[in-house]
């Protein structure tokens, strides 16, 4: 189906069990991710991550690094060393995210489909936060 074309109106009771089992599956990834994050220290070295690939490719942080030790830290309870580690991911990026899905999971619940789009405007004002923290953040590292 090409993006242009209206989607058809699904049975409520579907889209209420499509969102259940997708809520659940990724509930249990989250879970899964989370136990393996929880006993795992990214801030020391040798740990079994998965690196930046911009990073290794550039030796430049992406807006997201520091995100895999934000989450340890606000995992361990430690909101002010997460801050250090990713102060718009975590300032921005969580609520958003946090808004977003449950905006899905309350619509999906209510048998509606929930199609999540940014706008254009709204693309351009992610994307140039982006830009702005990374470029911001890679001086300062360079500099500093």
């Amino acid at each position: 189906m090409s993006t242009d074309e209206p989607q058809e109106a699904a049975d409520p009771a579907t889209v209420r069990r499509r969102t259940l089992r997708q809520a659940a599956l990724a509930l249990g990834t989250g879970a899964l991710a989370a136990g393996y994050l929880w006993h795992t220290d990214p801030h020391q070295p040798g740990q079994l991550l998965i690196p930046c690939p911009f990073r290794m490719l550039t030796g430049l942080l992406c807006p997201f690094c520091g995100g895999t030790r934000m989450a340890y830290d606000l995992m361990h309870g430690d909101v002010a060393t997460a801050f250090q580690d990713n102060a718009v991911l975590l300032a921005l990026g969580v609520p958003a995210l946090a808004y977003v899905l449950v905006r899905w999971l309350v619509e999906g619940l209510r048998g509606r489909r929930r199609s999540l789009k940014l706008t254009a405007r709204g693309n351009a004002v992610v994307l140039g936060i982006a830009a702005v923290w990374m470029v911001g953040r890679n001086l300062v590292h360079l500099i500093g």
